[in-house]
């Protein structure tokens, strides 16, 4: 039993200081994953601008929009009178507004640096070729 446990201690002894070199070892080269890891959690989320525009005889307010461009933007439109339509011109962003008490209707769109224009797509009065707007995207 005492050479068992001698064998053991002599064993102990040389294979203790191994484990902590190795350890030390994985330590040193896991820390640059573990701070890729660690900025990959920290990254920025995207940058969403909530914009709120009412539409109502023949305008809409407010009529111009700035922002940078690859903001996302939450734009929330809404009636003040009759339905009306939201179109930006040289994209597929086409939706219908509810009438004045009927809801808001969401739509985002991320620009790219430039101008885009915004119309009303629903025929909707004698002003209605009138009804514009611009969104100013910014780099």
């Amino acid at each position: 039993m005492v050479v068992l446990m001698r064998s053991l201690s002599r064993r102990l002894t040389l294979a203790l200081p191994l484990f902590l070199v190795v350890l030390s070892a994985v330590a040193v080269l896991a820390r640059p994953a573990v701070a890729l890891v660690g900025a990959a959690w920290q990254a920025e989320p995207p940058k969403v601008q909530i914009v709120e525009i009412t539409a109502e005889r023949f305008s809409f307010s407010p009529s111009q929009i700035r922002t940078k461009a690859g903001t996302t933007l939450e734009i929330r439109l809404r009636s003040d009178d009759t339905a009306h339509g939201f179109h930006i011109v040289g994209t597929d962003v086409d939706i219908e507004l509810p009438k004045r008490g009927k809801g808001v209707a969401t739509v985002m769109f991320t620009p790219q640096a430039g101008r885009y224009t915004f119309e009303c797509s629903n025929l909707c009065g004698a002003g209605h070729e009138f009804m514009r707007g611009v969104i100013v995207a910014s780099e």
